[in-house]
């Protein structure tokens, strides 16, 4: 797996993604590829797979969601932070939110003054179920979420609700957790009844608008 850079003519802001705990940003290129067409630059960094959700792990998703800024440059650029999963909580916390673990305590994660937009898919939550975890958002957030989604249940983005800058939540009906993905892993099919291509034509349409 290698990180993705995507760079654009004349952009208009840069976009930074975060994949999900399967840690491979080719996983998303078409909706990658689509902000780069509109005008983005976009970095999407490369992990291996994790299955272990330890606070070491996570603040190290978020380094790496906001270490491609240091190379791009472009102060004059508005930075929007996205992500998939354990890549939505990564784009979270870049955005200044404070996780909280199974514990219940608050652990220390780099954050980033220039994200002023938040985008999220199916995001890993959990870790903002504490007080004040969102105090620091200053950016609004979008959460897309999928009806049948059971790896992270729609419900659980209710607990972005507090973002100080609001919550644009969008569920849609019939989709499940990979089905976000564009080509989807191998050992991965779309939720029994979805017409995937169709779902990621709406999907991407609707995403690339949520940039600004």
């Amino acid at each position: 797996m290698t990180p993705i850079l995507l760079t654009s003519d004349d952009p208009r802001g840069i976009l930074l993604f975060a994949p999900g705990a399967g840690g491979d940003p080719s996983r998303y290129e078409r909706l990658l590829r689509a902000a780069a067409d509109a005008g983005f630059i976009v970095a999407a960094p490369a992990h291996h797979l994790t299955e272990i959700f330890s606070d070491d792990v996570v603040r190290e998703r978020v380094s790496a969601l906001g270490a491609p800024l240091a190379e791009i440059g472009r102060e004059d650029l508005p930075v929007v932070a996205a992500g998939h999963s354990l890549g939505g909580c990564a784009a979270l916390c870049l955005a200044g939110a404070r996780p909280r673990n199974r514990r219940g305590e608050a652990f220390e994660v780099p954050s980033e003054p220039r994200v002023s937009r938040v985008i999220v898919l199916a995001p890993a939550a959990g870790w903002f179920a504490g007080p004040d975890t969102l105090d620091e958002v200053a950016a609004p957030v979008t959460a897309f979420v999928g009806s049948e989604d059971t790896v992270t249940p729609p419900e659980s983005a209710e607990v972005l609700h507090p973002a100080p800058a609001g919550l644009d939540l969008r569920r849609y009906e019939g989709v499940g957790h990979f089905d976000f993905m564009s080509p989807l892993p191998s050992n991965k099919v779309p939720t029994p009844g979805l017409d995937h291509d169709a779902f990621q034509d709406r999907f991407t349409a609707e995403f690339v608008a949520a940039l600004g």
